[in-house]
Parts: structure tokens; sequence; C-alpha cells
């Protein structure tokens, strides 16, 4: 026999939620793929309840992170990549406004409808007074993104070049991948919601591991896990015992798992 365990066995409903609402938002699942997850670990969840954790705690995990992180960030205004994605929602086309810094960092995220001098005045102004003024702002070929820094008196700090902005491309990547599994949005209220979320959770888990060794990136995974559990046991109150929707399984796993 292997050391290894299959099942985890939660006491509380806490950690059960605290599980589901980091699988459902860091990975590219569905509902229903989080609540297959948990059963093969022995735990019998719906998906609606899934939902339910994810609508409740979610939101308010994100807040805290954000708030954290952005107390210890101070090399972020030295650099922003803006870049903004097209996204559906009912067939009807939007755009996900985003800014990221010259580390990978997502800062904001900002849903409209249109693509103008308007949105893209607002959605700076957003940024900026969470993140404060960069010094430089890289931005691509799109003629409100100069209009807009024109306004606030910052037309001076626009960059714009080929594969100049290639940091605010790839940061799409994770958003596409999770946009696909979800079947894309119904509102622009949930896509706010998810893309902020989203945003925060990525940012606590991203390592960048091609950056440094092995060891050191299993030292800051496992920093970064055991922040998430301290802000779930701190934000998730109210869920004391153990939850009627979930049942734990503790029958012994097959022999084919380890093979």
């Amino acid at each position: 026999m292997t050391n290894l365990d299959p099942f985890r066995y939660f006491k509380t409903s806490r950690e059960i939620i605290r599980l589901a609402v980091m699988m459902y938002v860091r990975f590219p699942l569905s509902l229903r793929n989080v609540e297959d997850l948990l059963h093969e670990r022995g735990i019998d969840v719906s998906h609606e309840a899934v939902r339910y954790w994810w609508h409740r705690f979610g939101p308010m995990l994100a807040s805290e992170i954000r708030k954290r992180r952005i107390e210890g960030m101070k090399s972020s205004r030295w650099r922003w990549h803006l870049d903004e994605m097209f996204v559906k929602i009912n067939g009807e086309q939007h755009y996900l406004w985003r800014a990221v810094d010259h580390e990978g960092e997502i800062l904001e995220s900002f849903v409209t409808k249109a693509r103008d001098k308007k949105a893209a005045l607002k959605f700076l102004k957003k940024a900026m007074r969470k993140h404060g003024s960069p010094d430089v702002v890289v931005t691509d070929g799109l003629a409100s993104y100069g209009a807009a820094l024109k306004k606030i008196g910052a037309a001076g700090r626009q960059e714009t070049g080929r594969w100049l902005n290639n940091r605010a491309e790839n940061s799409h990547l994770p958003f596409r991948r999770r946009e696909r599994a979800m079947l894309r949005f119904r509102r622009m209220r949930s896509l706010q919601k998810f893309a902020a979320v989203h945003s925060s959770v990525h940012n606590h888990f991203n390592q960048e591991r091609h950056l440094y060794s092995r060891y050191n990136f299993k030292l800051n995974r496992s920093a970064a896990l055991s922040e998430w559990r301290q802000l779930c046991s701190g934000q998730v109150r109210g869920f004391g015992g153990n939850l009627r929707l979930v049942r734990i399984r503790l029958t012994e796993p097959s022999q084919q798992f380890f093979l």
C-alpha cells in the first residue's frame, strides 16, 4: 500500500466550500465538472450548491485578495499594458478591457458595449483610482486610448508598437480557456463579476514557474495555498458543522487507483 491518499476527508463544510470555489474559479471547469470531481473524492454535492457558494463567497474572497495585493504592490505603477478583447454575450459583441502590469499582474477588468473614447476613459479612470497613475502606458493602435489619455493629460506616456503589447495579449489566454469551459456568458453583469473574481484568483496562484527553480516554485505554491485557506477561514462564516447537501464517503478506494 502506498502513502498516497486518493480521498481527502473533509470534516467541516468550510473546507468543502473552499475547495469547490477554488476549483471552479481557478481551473477551466464547469459547475458539473466540479460536482463530478468532488464526487470522486467522496463528497456528494449538487452543482447548484457549488453555484450558490461561488456567487456568495467568490467576490468576497477576490476582494480580500485584491486589497492585500494592492497594499503590497508598489512597482505596478511603472508600466501598464492595456488591451481589449471581444466577448460574446447572447450573440451580441461586447468588449472586456484589461490592464496588466509589466509582471503580468492583472490590475483591472471592465466590460462595455462600445469601444470608443468614453469607454476607454471610464476604464482608465477606474484603474487609476485603484492603482495610481502609471509612468508608461503600452497600448495597441486603437485611437480611443490616445484620445482618453489626452483627456486626462497623459498622452506623453503612451507607447505603441509591434509586439510591445504581447504581455497583455498573453494574459488573455487563461480567461479565454475559462470562457470556453463556461460556454460563454449570458449577461454583462455576470461577465463583469466573473472577470473580476477570476483575475484576483489568477493573480494569487500565478507563480510563473519558468522564472525560477522547482524548489522555489513549490515553496511559493504552498504559501499561496496556505494563504487561500486562511482567507476562506476568515470569509466563509455561518457554515459550522456539516451541511445537509454534503455526504462524505469513507469507503476504501479501489486498488485500480494506484495503477
